[in-house]
């Protein structure tokens, strides 16, 4: 009896003996394949998105430069003191409104001469005539020659012609005086001005007196690239690129702080040339200004649609933030995961993104609970 219980405590010992390693080689081969050690648990449930191209409206906003239609130089024509300063920095003016005053008597006296010269002429032209008309009728009755008729006439006509000159010397001087007063040439508004009240000022100042900018209707400058610019004329099916502009819908601007322009602009050719050193396009877009809100100078972003037609859409919500890159779980043939980068942009209503590089149609990717995925984790896939 006590030689069978003897077997019976050997054969259990070496029972244990094989059990425990048994155990300890199925716990270390299961966490050497990154599976828990009660790997035999169904994965977690996750929803999926099967990508797939689809049409969709968005934007694309350039950065411009507003100008005004007319950008003018005031500069004098003459030198002379700035006498008077009659209208303000930033005032709207209208067409021949007194602008400034130049002050330099010089052209005041050659005013004055010339009127004078104007009376001595027509009077020696007047007593010219008197001449002629004395010597005509003695030639007729044959009293003196024709010699003297002839040299009354060339008198008469010398001091005709001489009067001339003087009228054209007057309405010289009075076309330089003119010059010492200063008009608005159109409806606008003032920029700066640099001069103060007796400041000495010519044509040849370095600065302008002021810029006039006429804003009834201002330009944004901007940008295209040439790649761009070949895909909207193939898309207009445009011969040049003012046609393709032609066929293109209305752009909005949007304004330094953010705020959209309440009038639709039209695209309009600027330049014909390509810039060799940025290949690219200078385009402008024309908006209306009856308020006078856009001011030469500004800055701002013309917002130009665009369609396309096979974009790659997902949900933002799909999408997560990680050291300055947006990432996705893309679902890999074998349902397990894996982060991928890529570039997208949102789209106008702000609730998805257009993937236009680091995905493909026919990928899938997790919809939900991202915060609890990691590389090469094991999901079930719910489409």
């Amino acid at each position: 009896m006590n030689k069978k219980n003897s077997i019976l405590t050997v054969v259990s010992d070496m029972k244990r003996i094989i059990i425990i390693p048994l155990f300890l080689f199925n716990f270390l081969y299961s966490c050497q394949n990154g599976q828990p050690p009660n790997s035999g648990a169904a994965p977690e449930r996750y929803s999926v998105l099967l990508l797939a191209t689809a049409s969709v409206s968005t934007h694309k906003d350039y950065p411009a430069t507003i100008q005004g239609r007319q950008d003018i130089e005031i500069r004098p024509m003459i030198t002379g003191y700035l006498a008077t300063i009659n209208v303000s920095e930033g005032a709207k003016v209208n067409k021949d409104q007194l602008l400034f005053t130049i002050k330099n008597p010089q052209y005041e006296q050659e005013v004055r001469s010339s009127e004078a010269a104007v009376q001595t002429a027509d009077a020696d032209l007047a007593t010219a005539k008197m001449s002629y008309a004395k010597v005509k009728p003695l030639v007729d009755k044959q009293i003196v020659s024709k010699y003297e008729l002839e040299s009354a006439d060339y008198t008469l006509r010398t001091k005709e012609a001489a009067l001339a000159e003087a009228k054209a010397s007057l309405e010289n001087a009075r076309t330089n005086l003119s010059y010492t007063i200063i008009r608005s040439p159109h409806e606008g508004v003032i920029g700066t001005i640099p001069y103060k009240i007796g400041s000495l000022i010519g044509s040849t100042s370095s600065s302008a007196l002021t810029m006039l900018s006429d804003i009834r209707q201002v330009y944004a400058y901007f940008t295209m690239d040439e790649k761009t610019t070949l895909g909207l004329l193939k898309d207009a099916r445009a011969e040049d690129l003012q046609r393709a502009l032609d066929r293109f819908p209305a752009v909005t601007l949007v304004l330094a702080d953010g705020s959209l322009y309440a009038l639709q602009g039209r695209l309009k050719t600027a330049s014909g040339l390509i810039s060799s050193g940025m290949g690219s396009f200078t385009i402008k877009a024309v908006f209306d200004n009856p308020q006078g809100l856009l001011r030469s100078g500004a800055t701002g972003f013309v917002r130009i649609p665009l369609h396309l037609d096979s974009a790659l859409l997902v949900p933002q919500s799909a999408t997560f933030e990680q050291q300055d890159k947006r990432l996705v779980y893309v679902v890999q043939p074998d349902n397990r995961v894996h982060a991928v980068a890529i570039t997208a942009t949102p789209t106008d209503d702000g609730k998805s993104f257009i993937v236009s590089d680091g995905l493909k149609s026919g990928e899938r990717i997790v919809l939900n609970g991202l915060t609890t995925l990691r590389d090469s984790l094991l999901i079930q896939p719910v489409q």
